[in-house]
Parts: C-alpha cells; structure tokens; sequence
C-alpha cells in the first residue's frame, strides 16, 4: 500500500461524486509532469487524501491502476488547455469524520513534509503545481492522528476494493463511443467502416497484415492463428484510421498477453526486451505464461513497429518514472 496526495481544488466536486482521479498526460506544452506521471503509479488498495480549498475532505481507496480516458465532459470548462485523452483512477471516497486544516497542524506536519514534490507549502496551503504526489508513511501517520480512526482503520487493512465497481469501464465505453463514431462516419465506405470496427477486435485486414509481420506470440510462442489476436502497438483508441490498419502498428498475442500489454503491465524495448511495469502483480504474470525472474527477449522488431513501441512505452506502459526521495 502506498499514500497519495491530491489536491482538487478545480475538480473536487466532480471527481468525489464520480468516484476517480483525472489528470492530463502531458503539460500543455508536451513535456511531461510528474504529478501527471504518478498516476501511473497508483495501485488498487493504495490510500489517497483529497485537499480541497485548504482542508483534507475526503479520503479515497484506489480500485484500479490508471488507465487512458478522455477528458471527462462534467470537467466543463475546467483546464482549458488540458489535453483531451488523460490518465484515470477509479476510486472509492470516504468521508473521514474529522475534515482538519494542515495549515493548522504545521509544527507536526512540517518536519514530515518530502523535501522534493511535497503537497504542501510552507503556510500548510497546497501547492499551486501539485496534482497528484506521493507521501511517506510518517506523514500518513501524523495525518491519522489528527483525522481520527477511520484513516487509521484503512491504513490497518491490505486492500480495501469495492466489488460492485466496474474496473475500468470508462476505457471500454470510451472505445465503444469510438467505433460508434467509425460506423456513422459518412466520409468512409460500408467496406473501410467494417474492417475498422474489425480491427479494434484484433480480426480482418489488420490481422491479415499483422501476420506478414507476425508469425506467432511473442510471450507464448503460441503459432495457431485461431488462439492469437492482432494487438495494437499504438492502441485503436489512440490511433488514426490510417494507424488502426497498419499492420506494422500489431503483434500477435494471446488473449491473456494482450490484456497485459493494452493495460500496460508490460512492454517492450526496440531490441526485444521485455518490460514488466513496477505496478503489475508478479504472480499473476508467472501465472499468464511471463517470466519475471530473469531478463527475457522476445526478438527484433521492425522500424515501423519501432516506432509504434516508443508510443506504447511512453503513453500505455505503467513505469514507475519519479523518484521521490
């Protein structure tokens, strides 16, 4: 488990009645932002204080790890110049009882402040950059004896899920928003319409030209075409309708693989290293068919698939990027 720290002030209100965290990827001006970037760092049953205009209201149980979605449309006009296409938590909100002001507590809090991407200024006012920061266990610990025992109970517990969530819906109903757009877009033929909704099920033309590419899963080695799917390297949810049919933007996976690889568990190198995201469950891997106690290589990629890679590495995979000591 692992303690979080968001400051809403923009969006509390819609993020608490929604049940998520969302950031942008990317500052406006495309360089990254580790407040954006750590949400690729969040972990079901990681514990999450929401600060909103000065006080800590509410605290939040991530029930997924992040995941693209768009913008979402209750924001209104809320970061103007965020981009459309973002990171998002699905999280459980609790109310804490006890709503305390830090700026109140700062002779407790202060020592336990990180030195680097701290939440909080010197006044005990959030910072103005800060989305999403991490905070050390200590400070965690301050913070529960002033809120009182519900944040202590759930910093007791390993995992705290809600069953009835379902994770991650908004990817899949993001996607299904997208092929409905694709089957009503007028410009395109019956037949191009058809072979793109194919594709974003990994069938048709595109796993027709993946194959001249692709001869069997990497991972699993499986050869049987009937057990393998056309996997986007840039994901169709991402990608142009040129993009969506080039064959050298696939690989072919196995069903559990894909899963790993459009979710971000894992990824790989342009030389064929296989890259397992600090977030994913080890277990599970060994489970699915991934070695994870030794370095693995699964070949050579093309330069087209190449440069699909340096896409899915830098906007899917979930890489523990920030170091917070």
């Amino acid at each position: 488990m692992r303690y979080w720290w968001v400051n809403q002030n923009q969006t509390f209100r819609q993020e608490t009645e929604g049940g998520y965290l969302w950031s942008p990827k990317r500052k406006a001006n495309g360089d990254r932002n580790p407040y954006y970037e750590f949400m690729r760092e969040v972990a079901p049953g990681d514990l999450i204080l929401s600060f909103q205009d000065t006080f800590i209201r509410r605290i939040g149980v991530a029930q997924s790890y992040c995941y693209e979605c768009p913008k979402p449309a209750e924001f209104g006009t809320a970061g103007p110049n965020w981009d459309r296409i973002g990171w998002k938590v699905d999280v459980r909100y609790i109310d804490p009882i006890v709503q305390i002001r830090p700026a109140d507590h700062m002779r407790q809090v202060s020592p336990l402040l990180p030195s680097k991407y701290s939440p909080l200024s010197s006044d005990g006012r959030g910072s103005q950059a800060v989305y999403l920061t991490a905070i050390p266990a200590p400070l965690m610990t301050a913070l529960a004896d002033l809120i009182g025992p519900r944040l202590r109970d759930l910093m007791m517990m390993s995992v705290v899920m809600d069953e009835n969530l379902p994770n991650s819906q908004s990817a899949v109903e993001w996607e299904e928003h997208l092929e409905v757009e694709v089957e009503n877009d007028s410009r395109l033929s019956t037949t191009d319409r058809l072979q793109l909704v194919l594709v974003r099920r990994g069938q048709g033309l595109f796993k027709d030209r993946v194959r001249t590419v692709e001869h069997a899963c990497r991972i699993t080695k499986v050869e049987r075409v009937e057990h393998l799917r056309a996997s986007h390297i840039r994901p169709w949810r991402d990608a142009s309708n040129e993009q969506r049919l080039d064959g050298e933007n696939g690989l072919l996976l196995t069903p559990t693989i894909d899963h790993l690889f459009d979710r971000g568990f894992i990824s790989f190198e342009n030389d064929g290293r296989l890259l397992i995201s600090p977030c994913a469950h080890r277990e599970s891997l060994t489970r699915m068919g991934i070695t994870v106690d030794r370095p693995v290589s699964v070949g050579t990629f093309s330069e087209g698939q190449r440069k699909f890679l340096d896409f899915h590495r830098n906007d899917v995979f979930l890489e523990a990027r920030v170091n917070i000591d």
